[in-house]
């Protein structure tokens, strides 16, 4: 079951730390990062963020988090994490359909490491159309990513 996460909730914000932490580190590793700035994220920082945070439930535990920013006219995909012992179900599938469908009609971003082949693979098979390439501050070759139109 997927529903919104009140983020300002402190124990909220802690779930989704821990989806993060675990997650992230996963991404971490795949693309070979030693200064991460996701894992960086404090239970503060996300309970303060100016974002929407959905939450994929099971068991009444949280296990996949979407995070969504709106901008005019575009909303961008701040983060897409799923609990490692979950990869692999469909659940990340399951929130950008979600969320696709929620926002249906909005220009959508989304961006990612450019060796996490998994990720890409992904937000191509919604439709996702590159459009940039680039080097972050950190060392890290990003690919971002657009749509317009749902699945």
């Amino acid at each position: 079951m997927i529903k919104i996460l009140d983020h300002e909730d402190y124990a909220v914000a802690e779930k989704i730390y821990r989806v993060f932490q675990v997650s992230y580190a996963v991404e971490a590793d795949l693309l070979g990062a030693k200064n991460f700035p996701p894992l960086k994220r404090s239970v503060a920082d996300l309970s303060q963020s100016n974002t929407s945070f959905f939450g994929f439930h099971k068991d009444e535990k949280v296990i996949a988090v979407i995070e969504i920013e709106p901008f005019p006219s575009v909303f961008h995909i701040c983060s897409l994490v799923v609990d490692p012992p979950y990869f692999r179900q469909g659940i990340a599938s399951k929130l950008i359909d979600f969320m696709l469908k929620l926002l249906a009609g909005n220009r959508m971003t989304v961006e990612t490491g450019l060796d996490n082949k998994p990720a890409i693979a992904l937000y191509e098979s919604f439709g996702f159309k590159e459009v940039k390439q680039y080097y972050t501050d950190h060392g890290i070759r990003k690919i971002r990513f657009e749509t317009e139109n749902a699945k």
